[in-house]
C-alpha cells in the first residue's frame, strides 16, 4: 500500500477467503494432533470478502488514500493472477472448528490486518 503498487480491483459479486498465517499454523497443528486420513478442511477465516474491501481497510489502517477502483477487465494482471479471479468463493470453515477444535485468533481480515500492522516496526 505504502509503495503505491496495490490495485483496488472490482469484479461484482467477487469474494475471496483468506487466513492469517498464525491461524493457518494452528489449523495444521490441530490436524497433526487429531489425524483423520482423507479428511479435507477449508482453511480460511470467518468472513469471505471482496478484495477491494480488504484493500480499503488496509489503507484506512495505514492512513493512506486507497488506490482508485479498477474494473477487472482493465486491471494490469499476469495471466496467473487473472486466473485467480476466475472463481469466486465463499468458503465455510466450520469443520476446522467442529472437528479440530480450532479457535481462530484472527477471525476476519480486519483482525488479521491489525495484527500484521501492530507487528511491524
Amino acid at each position: 500500500m505504502r509503495a503505491g503498487r496495490a490495485q483496488r480491483i472490482v469484479k461484482p459479486g467477487q469474494f475471496f477467503s483468506r487466513i492469517h498465517v498464525e491461524d493457518l499454523a494452528s489449523v495444521l497443528e490441530a490436524s497433526i494432533a487429531r489425524p483423520r486420513p482423507g479428511a479435507v478442511y477449508n482453511v480460511c477465516d470467518d468472513e469471505p470478502a471482496p478484495p477491494h474491501s480488504v484493500i480499503e481497510h488496509a489503507c484506512a489502517l495505514l492512513d493512506v488514500a486507497p488506490p482508485p477502483l479498477v474494473p477487472l477487465e482493465q486491471a494490469q494482471l499476469s495471466p496467473m493472477a487473472r486466473s485467480f479471479w476466475d472463481e469466486s468463493k465463499r468458503v465455510d470453515n466450520r469443520r476446522i472448528k467442529d472437528e479440530l477444535g480450532v479457535r481462530l485468533r484472527y477471525p476476519d481480515y480486519r483482525a488479521g490486518l491489525a495484527a500484521i500492522l501492530a507487528a511491524r516496526p
